[in-house]
């Protein structure tokens, strides 16, 4: 029997203010990221100061905000845009993407880099294995709030969303009198924000974390990051429902998603194939350039 979707977004009220379960994921994808990098700093990874390290922190949630707002409304909603511009600062209203999200991190992290004088590259790749573990954050915030599902399933571990049954016109009471009858079966959609989480967020980390727990080639850790999340990204959204704005952008199965990833798979190859024309670290931290 499938799963009836009935989780309170909203993790906490104080009076006027809720505090919900989404805004909490990137709490704690940012304090584990500065826990994770903190623990690699002190290995000699990054020849940094502790410093220096906690503005690359802070300088990449400011790009993570910031980018993955202005990404979404470009990539998802550039008519609201244009319709209503004041619209793009109203964050409470939801809608991040990862792919805007990463280019600010990028912009971060280039900026920062700069400014202290080393190669971007080295940077990322110190980065790199500390981000999965936010992005599965951020996608069990997606599944606690009821919002990017997936398409409709048979499995047995299929989710009924009752945000997807509005068009019914029942309660939510009157929904889960139906689903306990077994009227809901069909409506039962794949748990598209768990495979992301479990893919790109615990699968990514393992992998990157364990790679690069020993010197490796520039380009190498960014490489696989790149690869492996356009592949996962690209490969989810085969059973994702694609943004009602948007649906399918060619073939009747193209998403916006997979043209967002399909760069970076890209970009990860080519990334890898740089990395073997470079030297090995000679020792355990990267040298600036």
């Amino acid at each position: 029997m499938p799963y009836f979707h009935d989780i309170n977004p909203i993790a906490l009220s104080l009076g006027p203010v809720s505090i919900h379960w989404y805004g909490l994921m990137y709490v704690l994808a940012g304090l584990f990221a500065w826990w994770l990098g903190k623990r690699r700093l002190a290995q000699g990874r990054l020849p940094v100061s502790y410093e220096q390290y906690s503005d690359l922190i802070f300088y990449g949630m400011i790009g993570v905000i910031l980018g993955g707002r202005l990404g979404y409304m470009l990539f998802y909603g550039f008519e609201q845009i244009l319709a209503d511009p004041v619209s793009l600062l109203r964050v409470w209203e939801g809608g991040m993407s990862f792919h805007g999200g990463l280019l600010g991190v990028l912009a971060a992290s280039a900026y920062w880099s700069r400014k202290n004088r080393l190669h971007f590259f080295d940077t990322m790749d110190f980065v790199a294995p500390l981000v999965p573990i936010g992005l599965g954050f951020g996608r069990l915030g997606n599944f606690i709030g009821a919002e990017l599902w997936g398409q409709k399933t048979d499995l047995a571990w299929g989710v009924i969303f009752p945000r997807t049954l509005d068009h019914l016109g029942k309660t939510r009471d009157e929904l889960l009198a139906m689903y306990q009858a077994g009227q809901l079966n069909h409506e039962a959609r794949h748990p598209s924000q768990l495979y992301e989480m479990l893919l790109e967020g615990l699968v990514l980390f393992v992998v990157l974390w364990l790679f690069s727990a020993r010197p490796r080639r520039r380009y190498a850790v960014s490489g696989w990051f790149a690869l492996l999340y356009g592949v996962f990204r690209f490969s989810v959204e085969f059973v994702r429902e694609p943004d009602a704005q948007l649906g399918y952008l060619a073939f009747g199965w193209v998403t916006m998603g997979q043209v967002l990833s399909s760069p970076l798979i890209l970009l990860g190859i080519g990334l890898l194939l740089a990395s073997r024309r470079q030297p090995l670290p000679a020792v355990a931290g990267v040298a600036a350039s």
